[in-house]
Protein backbone atom coordinates (compact mmCIF):
# COMPACT_ATOMS: atom_id res chain seq x y z
CA UNK A 1 0.00 0.00 0.00
CA UNK A 2 1.34 3.53 -1.27
CA UNK A 3 2.58 5.22 2.68
CA UNK A 4 0.92 8.65 1.74
CA UNK A 5 -2.71 6.66 1.07
CA UNK A 6 -1.93 4.99 4.56
CA UNK A 7 -1.31 8.43 6.35
CA UNK A 8 -4.22 9.61 4.64
CA UNK A 9 -6.29 7.05 5.30
CA UNK A 10 -5.47 7.31 9.27
CA UNK A 11 -5.90 11.16 9.57
CA UNK A 12 -9.30 10.59 8.27
CA UNK A 13 -10.37 8.18 10.85
CA UNK A 14 -8.18 10.49 13.16
CA UNK A 15 -10.60 13.27 12.59
CA UNK A 16 -13.44 11.26 12.18
CA UNK A 17 -13.49 10.00 15.74
CA UNK A 18 -12.03 13.56 17.23
CA UNK A 19 -15.45 14.92 15.31
CA UNK A 20 -17.89 12.62 17.24
CA UNK A 21 -16.46 12.42 20.16
CA UNK A 22 -15.43 16.41 20.80
CA UNK A 23 -18.79 17.48 18.97
CA UNK A 24 -20.64 15.04 21.56
CA UNK A 25 -18.56 16.34 24.32
CA UNK A 26 -18.59 20.05 23.60
CA UNK A 27 -21.42 20.86 21.03
CA UNK A 28 -23.84 18.81 21.25
CA UNK A 29 -24.71 18.88 24.67
CA UNK A 30 -23.96 21.92 25.37
CA UNK A 31 -26.64 22.82 22.14
CA UNK A 32 -29.06 20.85 23.76
CA UNK A 33 -29.29 22.49 27.12
CA UNK A 34 -31.21 25.41 25.46
CA UNK A 35 -34.43 25.70 26.39
CA UNK A 36 -35.10 27.18 23.04
CA UNK A 37 -34.48 23.57 20.36
CA UNK A 38 -37.54 23.54 17.98
CA UNK A 39 -40.32 21.36 19.40
CA UNK A 40 -40.86 18.91 16.36
CA UNK A 41 -43.71 16.22 17.00
CA UNK A 42 -44.30 17.69 19.95
CA UNK A 43 -41.57 17.70 22.05
CA UNK A 44 -37.59 18.75 21.48
CA UNK A 45 -36.76 14.96 21.59
CA UNK A 46 -37.03 14.27 17.87
CA UNK A 47 -35.00 17.69 17.22
CA UNK A 48 -32.22 16.42 19.30
CA UNK A 49 -32.22 12.79 18.28
CA UNK A 50 -32.04 14.16 14.44
CA UNK A 51 -29.12 16.35 15.13
CA UNK A 52 -27.30 14.21 17.24
CA UNK A 53 -27.66 11.39 14.40
CA UNK A 54 -26.91 13.71 11.46
CA UNK A 55 -23.69 15.16 13.20
CA UNK A 56 -22.43 11.51 13.73
CA UNK A 57 -23.23 10.46 10.31
CA UNK A 58 -20.18 12.97 9.02
CA UNK A 59 -17.82 11.06 11.31
CA UNK A 60 -19.12 7.60 9.98
CA UNK A 61 -18.95 8.90 6.05
CA UNK A 62 -15.25 10.29 6.96
CA UNK A 63 -14.22 6.75 8.04
CA UNK A 64 -15.88 5.09 5.03
CA UNK A 65 -13.56 7.27 2.78
CA UNK A 66 -10.89 6.26 4.99
CA UNK A 67 -11.70 2.67 4.38
CA UNK A 68 -11.85 3.27 0.82
CA UNK A 69 -8.77 3.75 0.75
CA UNK A 70 -7.53 0.52 2.21
CA UNK A 71 -10.62 -1.99 0.72
CA UNK A 72 -12.45 -2.19 -2.45
CA UNK A 73 -14.71 1.07 -2.11
CA UNK A 74 -17.47 -0.10 -3.45
CA UNK A 75 -17.77 -2.38 -0.09
CA UNK A 76 -16.40 0.70 1.87
CA UNK A 77 -19.23 2.71 0.56
CA UNK A 78 -21.78 0.32 1.26
CA UNK A 79 -20.72 -0.40 4.59
CA UNK A 80 -20.22 3.30 5.48
CA UNK A 81 -24.56 3.97 3.84
CA UNK A 82 -25.25 0.71 6.14
CA UNK A 83 -23.87 2.33 9.37
CA UNK A 84 -25.97 5.29 8.44
CA UNK A 85 -28.91 3.74 7.68
CA UNK A 86 -28.23 1.76 11.38
CA UNK A 87 -27.60 5.18 12.92
CA UNK A 88 -30.57 6.80 11.67
CA UNK A 89 -33.05 3.65 12.50
CA UNK A 90 -32.14 4.01 16.09
CA UNK A 91 -31.77 7.18 16.50
CA UNK A 92 -34.63 8.74 15.42
CA UNK A 93 -36.18 5.14 16.42
CA UNK A 94 -37.49 4.89 12.72
CA UNK A 95 -39.19 8.11 12.51
CA UNK A 96 -36.64 9.84 10.57
CA UNK A 97 -36.89 8.71 7.40
CA UNK A 98 -33.35 8.77 6.07
CA UNK A 99 -32.55 4.94 7.47
CA UNK A 100 -34.61 3.84 4.14
CA UNK A 101 -32.90 5.82 1.58
CA UNK A 102 -29.25 4.87 3.54
CA UNK A 103 -30.11 1.61 3.35
CA UNK A 104 -31.65 1.05 -0.24
CA UNK A 105 -27.76 3.05 -1.48
CA UNK A 106 -26.14 0.51 1.09
CA UNK A 107 -27.65 -2.67 -0.84
CA UNK A 108 -27.58 -0.87 -4.61
CA UNK A 109 -23.99 -0.28 -3.63
CA UNK A 110 -22.75 -3.66 -2.43
CA UNK A 111 -20.78 -5.50 -5.06
CA UNK A 112 -22.99 -8.42 -5.28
Amino acid sequence: MDPLLALAALLTAGIAVAHSYLGERYILVRLFRRPDLPKLFGSDWFTKRTLRFAWHITSIAWLGLAAALFVEPRIAVSAAFAASALVSLVGARGRHYSWAVFGAIAALTWPW
